[in-house]
């Protein structure tokens, strides 16, 4: 049976894992390996289980323990090869990748990696390149798309295509407005290439969730801009305005920002 959890999500990192039986997928390592193992320990999954590596980009809250994580279980890291280039520029990972783990990928290019099938599309984000994927395995289909400004058309197939979807909700935009972020930071976040506001996450889930979704987790929340219940209530009003209802139509879940959220099963 395919298997998630995230171990955390937002601005002090963001880490998931995928896993069968036999096969595991990290996606992203922003996480201390410290915590990660301490977190796979309290969950009695070995850090063997991890045989893959995939990654949205190079920003340091998703990728600080790549290299070091690479490293110590020799696993091969999948991405761009722009944001391979700004991980190894990236000051906050201090062990590189080694060249022979170091595996580009190219978005819109299906690839096969273990029991994983896996697609990555191009997401809007001011970092050196961004990627979202949708992972297929076992007859499920799971989709992350986080730090993302905008969905775009591109995106809009993939959410499509979801019976498990990962999409940010990172900030409710009045707390944004009136909080205490300098103006360039706040035109930063609000802007096409920034962060994807509690009410674009749900118009987005109005405007692409299928018959075929099953499972929304709410990712990368803010700590200063955001609170999970505001996120829940929001998404969960924009949806119910439109015959949507949570719970009822498909499951919706907060992911923690800081801890682990819990081991779910795709089915």
């Amino acid at each position: 049976m395919l298997k998630f959890i995230s171990f955390a999500s937002g601005s002090s990192g963001n880490c998931y894992l995928l896993y069968t039986d036999n096969d595991g997928l990290l996606i992203d390592a922003g996480v201390g390996i410290r915590s990660l193992k301490k977190a796979m320990r309290d969950y009695h999954i070995h850090m063997q289980q991890v045989k893959h590596v995939i990654i949205t980009h190079d920003h340091a809250d998703h990728v600080k323990s790549v290299g070091s994580l690479s490293r110590e279980l020799d696993v091969p890291v999948y991405t761009t090869r722009e944001v391979h280039d700004g991980i190894f520029k990236n000051y906050c990972v201090t062990k590189k990748i080694e060249a022979r783990n170091a595996h580009c990928i190219e978005k819109g290019k299906t690839i096969n990696i273990g029991e994983f099938k896996i697609t990555p599309f191009n997401v809007p984000h001011d970092s050196t390149d961004c990627v979202g994927y949708l992972v297929e395995c076992q007859g499920v289909a799971f989709c992350i798309v986080t730090d993302v400004g905008v969905v775009t058309d591109e995106i809009k197939p993939f959410i499509n295509k979801a019976n498990y979807l990962v999409i940010e909700a990172n900030h409710d935009e009045e707390m944004l407005k009136n909080g205490p972020y300098p103006d360039y930071l706040k035109s930063r976040i609000l802007g096409t290439r920034g962060h994807l506001s509690n009410r674009q996450c749900g118009e987005s889930l109005v405007e692409n969730a299928t018959p075929g979704l099953r499972h929304v987790w709410l990712c990368h929340l803010s700590e200063e801009n955001n609170h999970p219940e505001l996120a829940r209530k929001t998404v969960e009003a924009i949806l119910r305005n439109s015959g949507i209802v949570a719970g009822k139509d498909f499951m919706l879940e907060i992911l923690k920002r800081k801890t682990p959220t819990g081991i779910f099963e795709l089915k």
